[in-house]
């Protein structure tokens, strides 16, 4: 929130390919998402897509937080910290 995002901008992220977010940002979450879901068929053609919109540098640093993510949510996960509140 203190970088200007709205609930109504997370909300939307839902439903990402139809939300009022740039192609750019789209494309940062479509990999993110095939990070987390399907990183084995990440091919040519779409690291082809990610170099016209992004430079080496920044898809690296895109692939480091999504993975600093993903990690982070399966080790909440594996912990069952998921539903603090709730007795295990």
């Amino acid at each position: 929130m203190q970088q200007g995002m709205t609930e109504e901008m997370v909300a939307s992220l839902a439903d990402f390919e139809s939300a009022d977010i740039t192609d750019r940002e789209k494309l940062a979450i479509r990999f993110a998402d095939r990070m987390a879901t399907d990183h084995h068929n990440m091919d040519d053609g779409f690291f082809d897509q990610l170099r016209a919109e992004f430079t080496d540098p920044e898809i690296f640093e895109l692939g480091m937080i999504a993975g600093q993510f993903i990690g982070y949510g399966r080790l909440i996960s594996i912990l069952d910290l998921e539903n603090p509140d709730q007795p295990s």
